[in-house]
């Protein structure tokens, strides 16, 4: 998986040096690409964000899981930092890092943390020293589902592994029935939905079925799809809608796209089942540990959190940056623009954009290590 991973890494920084463009949408964006621009100038300045010399161009690419956050996040950073124009590409996780590691961005955003050889190709364009992994975005995933005459349903893990390893057929199964006593199930067939394109979405989703059961979820987590059986739509967008028009359908997406969705209460070790909320996912990454040494921030999740009210199924999206050997022209602007964004008025914004802030423990560090960058 990681020559593919490297080939298709390849692939799309050729795809960029062709086009002229940063129109590419690996790990499954669902926006048409392009930049997200430099502000609104209906934006109000905000007295609180530090600009200090930070000038020029900013140029950025990745995650496109998190482009509604940093659109918010760079037309109230730019209405009072006027001499910085941010260009960000949601061109996906996988070509953010490749043009991160080409010196092409001064960051990049990413879905999964830097592996150890993408750390060892970092050393090459920070000068005296590596790439970084800095936590800033959490984004929950909800289950949707449409079960005619249903309108609150609870799910394990081990039954939402068999749902998507097409085990559990039906909506009125024992399994089903057991975990939601007092809900009317129809004998309804369940079409489950899964992204057909490469997507961190899919990533993280199996990840969590992966830990949290593994007896009943013998897949790799990958962005593509690994299982067989079930049906497929492309993006967020494409799965969501599906679950809307089908009768007995299921299906993973970012919260955001859970609009007029009913969404699955996931049982964990809690004494409750938890819904899928911006601030229940911030509860359960409270419960993350740092694995990256030195500097890096990288996180290891805990799918199972026992916590009440901290929701699993959820999606981390970090900001890559050198921590030494950053270009002094664009130090100033990276520093200022990630300390904002990072800070209590910039982890704010989250809530609106359908995201969770990071929790206060974790951020803190993050703040830290912003100011800390050479």
């Amino acid at each position: 998986m990681k020559l593919q991973r490297v080939n298709r890494r390849a692939l799309a920084l050729g795809a960029l040096a062709v086009s002229g463009a940063l129109a590419l949408t690996a790990c499954g964006s669902d926006d048409t690409g392009g930049n997200s621009g430099s502000g609104d100038s209906t934006a109000t300045a905000n007295s609180s964000i530090k600009c200090g010399d930070a000038k020029g161009q900013l140029q950025a690419s990745g995650s496109s899981a998190q482009k509604n956050a940093i659109d918010a996040w760079m037309k109230a950073y730019t209405a009072s930092c006027k001499g910085v124009q941010i260009n960000y590409n949601p061109t996906g996780s996988g070509a953010g890092i490749t043009a991160f590691l080409q010196g092409q961005t001064a960051f990049a955003g990413s879905d999964s943390p830097l592996e150890a050889e993408e750390i060892a190709d970092s050393k090459k364009i920070c000068s005296g020293g590596q790439g970084i992994d800095l936590p800033m975005v959490v984004g929950p995933i909800a289950v949707g589902f449409n079960v005619p005459g249903v309108d609150t349903l609870a799910l394990d893990a081990a039954t939402l592994a068999k749902i998507f390893d097409n085990k559990i057929t039906n909506w009125n199964d024992e399994a089903i029935k057991k975990l939601n006593p007092e809900a009317k199930l129809p004998d309804l067939k369940i079409q489950a939905f899964h992204r057909s394109d490469e997507s961190g979405t899919t990533q993280n989703f199996t990840k969590y079925l992966k830990a949290a059961a593994p007896g009943d979820w013998k897949y790799e987590a990958e962005k593509s799809w690994q299982a067989e059986g079930g049906q497929s739509a492309s993006g967020s967008s494409g799965v969501a809608q599906q679950v809307k028009q089908v009768s007995g359908a299921i299906s993973y997406f970012e919260l955001s796209y859970a609009k007029d969705i009913k969404t699955v209460d996931i049982k964990t070790k809690a004494t409750e089942p938890v819904k899928a909320t911006a601030e229940n996912a911030t509860k359960a990454i409270s419960e993350a540990k740092v694995t990256g040494t030195g500097k890096d921030l990288a996180l290891e999740l805990n799918y199972q959190p026992s916590a009440e009210g901290a929701y699993p199924i959820t999606l981390v999206t970090y900001e890559i940056v050198c921590d030494k050997g950053n270009k002094s022209e664009t130090l100033p602007a990276v520093k200022s623009f990630l300390g904002y964004i990072a800070s209590e008025d910039g982890q704010a914004q989250l809530g609106d954009a359908g995201y969770a802030p990071i929790p206060d423990e974790i951020i803190t560090k993050v703040r830290s290590t912003i100011e800390s960058l050479a």
